[in-house]
């Protein structure tokens, strides 16, 4: 299939629309891609996949930072930080100078990897988190920021996690979700219905999932993006030349630079490995 390329593959490329049939369960409510290209297949197309959105960086990781800070409060000493889907690392090098002292990644893209800054760069094992990677309780927190939805098996991911982390250890997870508003009322047209999402979750969904590998849910709730409007048009389901010439006002006008905190239907939700007193 065209579609299954790198470029395709690439993270928060511009939404095209190219997507497999989806269907959703009349019981929970989980939607999911049918049919869905194997696990190995997935893991070669993200290995030679690109990074294309360092403008965006400083917003995201402002992002990511925020929800960090509420994840901490469920384990206020944490030392040590594993992030699943790191990209270049921006996001450890946040945990660092919020206090962590030992960080790790976890990036399927050789080319996203290696434009890694030294400080972390050593510490980002390319290719896919897997049984035995790191040793059985070893990371105070471990965070998936737009991960999830990419998984075809993501109970298997979500059981490594959960073996990954210590007693009362903390996951971060940010993704779309299928439940809002955005979502329900572009149907098809909303950008998160994309060929690289195997699941979309909505808020029951997601704990549900979560909760039944072993995890107890602490909090959950709408996540709030630092984006700047150049990257919020491209979002924006227009004609192709209308979308054009808004890309081009915002580019000529240097409003298009300007960065806005909204609530781009995304959720974020923090677990806590069960079978253990939150403080």
């Amino acid at each position: 299939m065209a579609a299954f390329n790198p470029a395709v593959f690439s993270a928060r490329r511009a939404p095209d629309r190219v997507h497999y049939r989806t269907v959703k369960c009349n019981l929970c409510g989980l939607i999911r891609s049918d049919p869905v290209a194997d696990t190995d297949a997935i893991s070669r197309l993200y290995a030679e996949s690109s990074l294309d959105y360092s403008s965006e960086i400083p917003g995201i990781r402002r992002t990511y930072g925020r929800y960090l800070e509420k994840a901490g409060k469920y384990l206020p000493l944490a030392k040590s930080l594993l992030e699943i889907g790191c990209g270049s690392g921006f996001f450890l090098e946040e945990a660092l100078a919020r206090g962590f002292t030992e960080v790790r990644g976890v990036e399927p893209s050789g080319p996203a990897a290696a434009r890694a800054a030294d400080a972390v760069g050593q510490h980002i094992h390319v290719g896919v988190m897997r049984p035995g990677l790191f040793p059985d309780g070893h990371f105070d927190v471990i965070c998936m920021f737009q991960v999830l939805d990419h998984i075809p098996e993501p109970g298997e991911l979500l059981d490594c996690c959960l073996r990954a982390l210590r007693p009362g250890g903390v996951m971060l997870v940010l993704n779309h979700n299928a439940d809002a508003v955005s979502a329900r009322l572009l149907g098809e047209s909303s950008p998160i219905v994309d060929i690289e999402h195997t699941f979309l979750y909505g808020d029951g969904t997601l704990a549900r999932l979560v909760e039944s590998r072993g995890f107890r849910v602490a909090e959950a709730g709408t996540a709030f993006n630092t984006y700047s409007l150049n990257y919020l048009a491209r979002l924006l389901p227009l004609p192709a030349v209308l979308k054009r010439t808004v890309l081009l006002m915002l580019e000529n006008s240097g409003f298009g630079k300007l960065k806005i905190n909204v609530p781009l239907g995304n959720m974020y939700l923090i677990a806590v490995k069960s079978n253990t007193v939150v403080v």
